[in-house]
């Protein structure tokens, strides 16, 4: 698939079929992912890929703070990936202190280019995805006992694409979001 068709072409997809989505394909999204940019290369992001259903149920029921659709997604999903960056180096210098007035925000814009790339590459395999940002971090840290240096960013729910694209949603034109300062 040509980028800019994987580009144009992918959309949030919250119902999948039951086919299993392999290892191997987990790893070949990830191995894509992970040449995503960060902060001073510091690559801080971590997928955690929840395969096992009772384990989902137990997210979707207990962590989704009460969101029906999240809950929904998670359970027909055939993998739930917590996306996760560990803290306290992204936005940092070697001392401790900030780089910018951004400070630790920095740990989200690596999150949301790691995120976009992995679905991109999930896309680009036939694997439709959609980004879940309404979760309680702390109870799905503390579920998946997760390294205590990392932060839950999101949420990527993955599985094949019940029903084919649909077409893309109005896109605002070009002119209204381009300014060119010369």
């Amino acid at each position: 698939m040509q980028m800019d068709e994987c580009i144009k072409s992918r959309r949030s997809v919250r119902k999948y079929t039951d086919r299993e989505i392999t290892k191997e394909e987990l790893h070949e999204i990830v191995s894509l992912a992970r040449f995503s940019p960060s902060w001073k290369n510091t690559q801080v992001i971590r997928y955690h890929a929840v395969k096992n259903p009772q384990l989902k149920e137990t997210l979707a029921q207990n962590c989704m703070m009460g969101f029906e659709y999240n809950q929904k997604t998670v359970l027909r999903c055939n993998t739930l990936v917590v996306v996760s960056a560990v803290g306290g180096i992204c936005g940092y210098e070697s001392d401790g202190s900030w780089s910018t007035a951004k400070q630790d925000r920095w740990e989200m814009f690596d999150a949301g280019i790691a995120s976009q790339t992995f679905c991109l590459a999930a896309h680009s395999k036939g694997i439709g995805s959609v980004i879940l940002g309404i979760f309680d971090e702390e109870k799905i840290h503390n579920f998946l006992h997760l390294p205590q240096e990392e932060k839950v960013m999101n949420l990527i729910a993955l599985g094949y694409p019940l029903e084919e694209g649909k077409t893309a949603p109005a896109r605002k034109r070009t002119e209204q979001i381009l300014e060119i300062i010369e």
